[in-house]
């Protein structure tokens, strides 16, 4: 059955609504082929919308609309045959002919407009649609055919920008020091190899396999960008198994140091940054490997000409700035983490037969410590107070000389001292490894060992006293915020964290409270109580936590009260942001800092210290390379302090130097060894 009936123009109603006028019947064959080559003439000089094919069938009527004719505009016309003279026919005989014509047109126009129509429905069926509103496709094509120069030029400037991304990416160092134009002019090994790859394969698996690299690739470069942030503030490198636990403690210091403000700011600008690079490099990778399939012979011979050229490099050691050309530092990078990765696991299980591996650690309470009974014994650490700060250039004659002053105050009350080294376990941070390090006997350099530790029997110096009997165990953490469970496993019977030391005053920056108020506090809360044991205690001074800025002065002993006598203080001090990222300023800050704990110190030493009092102080860890240098040891001074000359003359053979400050030749240990040394001075029996 036709789509379409023919019906005469002269006896169908009109359609409602908006129509084509029908054809009116030409009086001539010859006059209607000159209209519709005419009309055809006109359709092709109209210009389209959108571009269309020249071939494209016409669409059949609108529901209720005559089928009309039309003569295809890239046909050309057709010349009528010649006939008779119409003037020389007789009326009837032109009006039947011109009849015959329009009826045959007619017929052949709607059978032409059915079959166009049959096929429109059944092939192209979207096409209206399509020309309705047309496709992004389309309009980007157009966009490019309209401004042909502009689309070339963006497509090179994409394609230099993700190859300029790549190449940062391949190249990234992972330490501040190396960050250097000259690495990023070398000739990466990994990229020849990925161009190789993706080139050898079909289409979807490589856009697939270069989005991989690409994430991959990125991932890289945040974990060099996190060694670079380790290796300046902590001196090692990230481990990608234990250290993502550090990042929320970072975002704690920002909001400590530079307000919540700034720690959201700086939290916002990471998160973009790892978005960036995730996302960059794996864009810039697809792209990249279309590029290599749309110019698959250059790209071929490019890869080989590289590969001869990395060759020629390495074999011959060629260098630029003294960096070889020939390079494969991402290779060598994930190669490193691996490793890594590999010792650690390796590690754990090493480490808790380590700790089980302890000599006193069924010796009976009465053999422990009995050179030290009746004595108030006290160790302090002072935070990040490094062998930087008594032989920096810089810092060294501030420090040197409030280390002279305090010495010569202690033998003007009638105490003396011996002074060494000690290796911390830490650097730059981390001051709890550095503090269970040195209260266990083990060396705890990560967090995983840490984990282990809190969670072992090991004997610790609190413990130790507390076995005894013969001592009351208690803390003063002033830098102690949330819960601190591990107070139980050091052996802590009773433990002051910040909010109860009774301190309302500012905080300064990362620290609560000055140090002057801590000592104040303990002694208020303990050792100027009667007490019916002697004390061991454990007091943490962070006054001199980084950024040393604004830093707390002492004031009159008499309207310290409850710390609001800092504010002014803490107002008039220097802003962090000026002081953390210049480093001789930051130098400077912290070499006051250092110098505020130790008189802080003994200052409250000398005013309530007695003859039983035996302090041991010593620094956590080395501050940060950009305040301690890039290549300084992670040597902390250790000192021991007391009146009863006994107590001094038990470690005479550690050949420390009198004095608070250590020579420099002085004898180092590692700080792990401390525990040891100190139980078998004053008398404590092995019993592993």
């Amino acid at each position: 059955m036709p789509l379409f009936t023919r019906t005469n123009p002269s006896t169908d109603a009109t359609p409602e609504g908006p129509s084509e006028a029908p054809s009116e019947v030409p009086s001539s064959q010859g006059q209607a082929v000159t209209e519709a080559t005419d009309a055809a003439g006109t359709a092709v000089e109209e210009p389209e919308a959108t571009a269309r094919p020249a071939a494209e069938p016409t669409p059949g009527p609108a529901a209720g609309k005559q089928p009309t004719s039309a003569v295809d505009p890239a046909e050309p016309a057709i010349e009528p045959d010649p006939g008779p003279d119409p003037a020389s026919e007789t009326p009837d005989k032109a009006t039947s002919k011109a009849t015959e014509g329009t009826d045959a047109a007619e017929v052949s126009d709607a059978a032409d407009t059915a079959e166009a129509a049959e096929v429109t429905e059944v092939t192209d069926a979207p096409d209206a649609a399509d020309r309705a509103e047309p496709d992004q496709a389309a309009t980007k094509a157009d966009w490019r055919t309209r401004r042909p120069v502009a689309a070339r030029n963006l497509g090179w400037a994409a394609t230099a920008l993700s190859a300029l991304l790549v190449l940062v990416a391949l190249q990234m160092p992972n330490t501040f020091g190396n960050l250097r134009i000259t690495e990023f002019l070398r000739l990466p090994a990994e990229a020849i190899v990925g161009a190789v790859v993706l080139l050898a394969m079909p289409r979807r698996p490589r856009v697939i396999t270069a989005a991989c690299i690409g994430v991959f690739l990125g991932a890289v470069t945040v974990v060099n960008l996190l060694d670079m942030g380790f290796v300046e503030f902590l001196g090692r490198h990230f481990n990608v198994l234990l250290d993502w636990a550090l990042l929320s403690d970072a975002q704690s210091y920002l909001t400590d140091s530079f307000g919540a403000v700034g720690s959201i700011a700086a939290t916002i600008g990471v998160f973009l940054l790892v978005l960036f690079l995730l996302a960059g490099t794996a864009l810039a990778t697809v792209r990249l490997s279309n590029q290599l399939a749309r110019h698959n012979a250059v790209a071929t011979k490019g890869a080989l000409i590289a590969g001869t050229v990395w060759i020629t490099c390495m074999s011959l050691g060629l260098t630029v700035g003294g960096v070889p050309i020939a390079s494969d530092h991402t290779a060598g990078v994930v190669k490193v983490h691996a490793r890594r990765v590999s010792d650690t696991l390796r590690d754990e299980a090493e480490f808790k037969e380590l700790a089980k591996n302890d000599p006193f650690a069924k010796t009976p309470g009465d053999q422990l410590v009995p050179d030290l009974r009746g004595k108030d014994v006290i160790f302090t650490f002072i935070e990040s107070y490094g062998r930087s700060a008594i032989e920096d250039p810089i810092m060294s004659p501030g420090v040197d000389q409030t280390l002279a002053d305090q010495a010569q105050a202690l033998t003007d009350a009638g105490f003396a001292a011996k002074s060494g080294w000690l290796t911390s376990a830490t650097y730059g941070g981390s001051s709890w490894l550095g503090h269970s390090t040195f209260l266990s006997g083990l060396w705890i350099n990560n967090q995983q060992r840490y984990r282990t530790l809190v969670n072992s029997d090991r004997l610790t110096l609190p413990e130790v006293f507390r076995r005894t009997g013969d001592w009351r165990t208690v803390g003063v953490m002033p830098g102690v915020q949330k819960s601190w469970p591990e107070a139980k496993f050091y052996g802590l019977e009773k433990n002051y964290a910040s909010k109860d030391l009774g301190y309302k005053g500012p905080k300064f920056s990362w620290s609560t409270m000055p140090d002057q108020y801590t000592l104040e506090a303990y002694q208020r809360l303990e050792h100027g109580r009667k007490q019916a044991k002697p004390l061991m205690s454990e007091i943490i001074l962070t006054s001199s936590h980084q950024p040393w800025a604004p830093l707390p002065k002492t004031v009159p002993q008499d309207e310290l009260g409850d710390g609001t006598v800092f504010n002014a203080i803490q107002k008039a001090g220097k802003n962090p942001k000026d002081v953390l990222y210049n480093g001789p300023e930051a130098k400077a800050e912290y070499g006051k800092s250092i110098q505020y704990s130790v008189t802080s110190l003994i200052d409250w030493l000398t005013r309530y210290g007695t003859d039983n009092t035996v302090l041991v102080f010593l620094g956590d860890h080395q501050p940060m390379s950009r305040v301690s240098g890039s290549n300084a040891s992670r040597d902390v001074p250790v000192s021991v302090v007391a009146k009863d000359p006994k107590v001094l003359d038990k470690i005479a053979d550690w050949n420390w130097t009198d004095g608070l400050r250590p020579a420099h030749n002085a004898p180092v240990w590692k700080m792990s060894a401390f525990r040891d040394k100190f139980l078998t001075a004053y008398g404590s029996t092995p019993h592993p």
